[in-house]
């Protein structure tokens, strides 16, 4: 029962994802085949006959089937004999390959942690990690924090996402518990859940993410810029930089299990990159950007001016925090399919229902209108800027940077001439966490705030995002921050070379 519950929530999943423009291939050539690989790794179906290789294969896209990758994960050796045997029985209703079942798994070992974990059963939270990964093997446009985004917004089911499943499938007993999801994970939590999904599957190397793919930090940024109304002039920039810290490497980009196994977050890359462009061209330490060019008002009216470029943003994002305090606020996260371990733990539950419908009722009748979650139309732009009614502010993007830059033979060089970071010595992964604590009463404040804008941009927290920034900075600085210490609370300030002052 376990496992058709999470193979229904994957499938209305991907189901939601075509319906928002997502290539149909994704859902039964590439997740339905990484669905049927977990089954066989874990033990749970696709055992004692095994589904060969030669008979399912991953295709990419945008490629025909000449060019079709065989899967070679799907092996006998790989599972053991003994194991469970998968059902196959095909429904008549629905001729796809979802409609395989799974065969049942005791719900004892996914409600134990430690059974859970070492046999590597899935979990609400891993379905986002699987969709996550099979959207990457796709490579859609659509980042980890656009498909959280999605989630939270309701246009992808997880939250409640139990009340889908058929009425057969009797949610009751401490079984039942496994499919409740009573908030959308963060962005740490489904990273780290994606790359264990990589080791328990034994994945071969992704599909190579070139610069034509929109995961690509060149074009990822390129969005990040419009979204953020900064003029298209940054771009350039930022794409020297991605050169310098050796970021446009496909190796660098594309996650083998056997090189490289990291799986890159593409989403707070191209932030960082953003964010370290903006430090190297306007300062960002409280002084440069409001003394120098960025700062000066804009008298010829084509200058791009930081300073009535952050009025504007403030306004925009707090009208945009608000927006979302308030679809929060009026969300409704209980379903009438209550579930719950026992029938004592049920009745309770039935009663707090009620009382909350009660108090729900009066305060439609108070305020005249109902209390349900205002349906946001899916974007993958959190403003909108222009001259169009109910746009954000006018549009800054064909401004230029003549204050901050200048020509110095030939050569396009920034007018700012030091730039700040703080200590960049590495620690051991295991044994420490994030220092963002502990540094940020140290930090800037406009660097603070700009962080905090791109973490309202992706979903994710700040300390997070402030280690992709670290990141960049020691691939940037790499060959003199080696032999560097110095306390973390520090900031230790360079010269940029080719400034002109």
């Amino acid at each position: 029962m376990v496992c058709e519950g999470f193979q229904m929530i994957l499938r209305n999943q991907a189901s939601a994802l075509v319906q928002l423009g997502v290539s149909p291939r994704f859902k039964d050539d590439v997740l339905c085949q990484l669905w049927r690989l977990y089954l066989q790794k874990t033990g749970q179906a696709y055992t004692r006959q095994p589904v060969r290789s030669s008979q399912f294969k991953l295709r990419f896209p945008d490629s025909g089937s000449d060019s079709a990758t065989d899967w070679s994960g799907f092996s006998t050796a790989d599972t053991n004999g003994d194991s469970m045997t998968p059902s196959t029985v095909r429904s008549d209703a629905d001729s796809s390959d979802w409609s395989l079942a799974s065969g049942p798994l005791d719900a004892v070992c996914y409600r134990v942690r430690r059974l859970k974990r070492s046999r590597g059963l899935m979990g609400m939270r891993r379905t986002l990690a699987l969709l996550h990964l099979a959207l990457v093997w796709s490579r859609e446009p659509l980042t980890l924090s656009d498909l959280l985004r999605l989630v939270s917004d309701g246009h992808v089911p997880y939250i409640n996402a139990h009340q889908d499943l058929p009425r057969e499938m009797r949610l009751q007993g401490p079984g039942a518990l496994i499919f409740r999801a009573e908030k959308v994970p963060p962005h740490q939590e489904v990273h780290k859940e994606a790359e264990s999904l990589i080791e328990v599957l034994q994945l071969p190397a992704f599909p190579p993410i070139t610069c034509q793919s929109v995961l690509h930090p060149a074009l990822l940024s390129l969005r990040y810029l419009t979204d953020l109304n900064l003029p298209d002039e940054l771009h350039p920039w930022v794409c020297r930089l991605m050169g310098v810290a050796g970021m446009a490497d496909e190796t660098q980009l594309t996650c083998n299990r056997l090189t490289h196994p990291a799986l890159p977050r593409y989403d707070l890359q191209a932030a960082a990159l953003i964010i370290v462009t903006m430090k190297l061209l306007f300062g960002l330490d409280d002084h440069t950007e409001w003394s120098g060019g960025g700062g000066h008002p804009d008298t010829s009216g084509g200058v791009f001016d930081l300073r009535a470029w952050y009025r504007l943003l403030q306004v925009a994002l707090t009208r945009a925090q608000q927006r979302k305090e308030r679809r929060t606020a009026r969300k409704q996260w209980k379903t009438d399919r209550l579930l719950s371990a026992n029938k004592k733990e049920r009745i309770v539950m039935m009663k707090k229902k009620r009382v909350a419908d009660q108090v729900r009722l009066c305060f439609e009748k108070l305020s005249s209108r109902p209390a349900g979650i205002e349906r946001v139309a899916p974007s993958s732009f959190r403003f909108c800027w222009g001259d169009e009614e109910g746009a954000d502010g006018p549009s800054l993007h064909l401004k230029t940077l003549d204050g901050v830059v200048t020509l110095n033979q030939d050569v396009q060089t920034p007018l700012n001439a030091t730039y700040w970071h703080p200590a960049l010595r590495r620690c051991k992964a295991r044994s420490c966490s994030s220092h963002y604590a502990e540094v940020e009463p140290t930090l800037p404040r406009s660097f603070v705030w700009l962080l905090q804008l791109f973490c309202f941009l992706l979903g994710v927290a700040p300390a997070i995002l402030y280690e992709e920034v670290l990141t960049v900075e020691r691939r940037v600085f790499s060959r003199r921050s080696r032999s560097r210490g110095g306390s973390r609370t520090r900031l230790q300030h360079r010269r940029i070379p080719g400034a002109t002052s």
